[in-house]
């Protein structure tokens, strides 16, 4: 079971402009640009609320969002890509 709390960089490490279906994500500290589409700027707007558990984030992206594939395994894969980029790191 997965029990990792994430959370997002501090406030100034990314620079984030929605580009049509894409999110366009500069990571200051790495330096690269990253291109996110659904529902990787969900989680990473759920997770600059505040530091949340998979299962917390689970609810929250379930309470504001239609998730087509909801699962909590699928939200830990995604939580993992986003970690794998440095947009979201473990708490």
């Amino acid at each position: 079971m997965d029990n990792a709390v994430y959370r997002a960089p501090p406030s100034d490490g990314l620079l984030i402009a929605p580009l049509d279906e894409f999110t366009a994500v500069y990571h200051r500290a790495s330096g690269i640009t990253h291109l996110l589409t659904d529902p990787a700027p969900q989680i990473l707007a759920a997770v600059q609320d505040g530091a949340q558990s998979l299962d917390a984030l689970l609810v929250h992206l379930g309470r504001d969002y239609d998730l087509t594939d909801g699962t909590r395994e699928t939200l830990a894969a995604r939580l993992e890509e986003l970690v794998e980029a440095g947009l979201v790191e473990r708490a």
